[in-house]
């Protein structure tokens, strides 16, 4: 079931951009949403499409702004815009807030901080960040893996042998992101971004042994902690019988959260190796993103010779 990510505290925000508190205040601040604001409007005194619920970042023009009022409208201005209680203020590119900021700060318990970085930069930093906190996100059986740098969503009845497959490509150099259960964020109309719950993370369960630390057995490259989806495997028993594609022509989808994803269905019986599979279906996908398609090459050629036997 689709929900909203949780959002991420203000605190882990901090540590993340090594923000400077100047006042914290006194309420857990908990962010739900990636959107934020260069606040110029509001410093005006015009405050009717104010959106207090996003973090408010004041740069150099804003600060240049209020340096041109007098000490009497400045300070309206900013009280103004301060008794809307913004979920924070950040002053970027290490400026001296005025010291009406400390003061209503204060009054109103608006977190006040500052960063070193420019407006732009870590305005783009901060938004990247947050779309992955709190963008929709469902969870869902299977297995997540990095492999030659494409993320693998592996998915399969219980039992069919997806741990197994992701141990083995772990020991070939590739990366884990999730076993189990797998966290699927939607952070942008085009890019879905997958994660392992916190409890699991780093973890594998292999039936007959138990829950295997990956990170501690196989280093710490051979873990991520998030990955993009760009393609899904499908794992199901062989069926006698049963056409599977054989050419690689039909390009098979699959929709996760109201986006297209490609996707392969590979069957499963004793004496194939999954992983080599799996590996050879990446750099396959690779080879699609660099306009590179074999199916369709190898089709072409045999269309080719069918058109030039049927000439002579």
């Amino acid at each position: 079931m689709e929900e909203m990510g949780k959002g991420v505290s203000l605190g882990d925000i901090i540590k993340e951009f090594q923000l400077e508190v100047l006042y914290m205040g006194e309420e857990e601040v908990i962010v739900n949403t990636s959107d934020v604001n260069r606040p110029g409007l509001p410093l005006t005194g015009f405050t009717e499409l104010y959106q207090p619920h996003r973090m408010q970042i004041i740069g150099r023009e804003e600060h240049a702004y209020l340096d041109g009022l007098d000490e009497e409208t400045r300070r309206v201005n900013v009280e103004k815009f301060m008794s809307g209680k913004p979920i924070c203020v950040i002053i970027s590119s290490s400026l001296e807030p005025h010291a009406v900021f400390y003061e209503f700060a204060k009054k109103y318990d608006v977190p006040l901080l500052r960063t070193a970085i420019r407006t732009s930069e870590f305005m783009a930093s901060l938004i990247n960040s947050l779309r992955v906190e709190v963008a929709p996100m469902f969870t869902r059986h299977g297995v997540m893996v990095e492999v030659y740098g494409i993320g693998i969503l592996i998915l399969g009845d219980s039992g069919i042998g997806k741990s197994e497959t992701a141990i083995e490509l772990i020991k070939r150099g590739h990366r884990l992101i999730a076993d189990d259960a797998v966290e699927i964020r939607r952070v942008s109309s085009k890019t879905l971004v997958a994660r392992a719950p916190d409890l699991i993370k780093h973890y594998i369960e292999l039936r007959g042994i138990g829950i295997v630390d990956v990170r501690s057995l196989f280093g710490i490259g051979s873990v991520k902690e998030t990955e993009k989806i760009e393609l899904v495997i499908k794992l199901e028993p062989w069926v006698e019988g049963k056409m599977y594609d054989r050419m690689g022509l039909s390009n098979e989808m699959m929709e996760i959260m109201g986006i297209e994803i490609p996707s392969v269905t590979i069957p499963v019986r004793p004496g194939r190796n999954l992983a080599v599979i799996i590996e050879i279906a990446a750099m396959n996908q690779r080879q699609k993103y660099m306009g590179m398609n074999t199916a369709e090459e190898f089709n072409k050629r045999l269309m080719q010779l069918a058109s030039n036997d049927l000439q002579r």
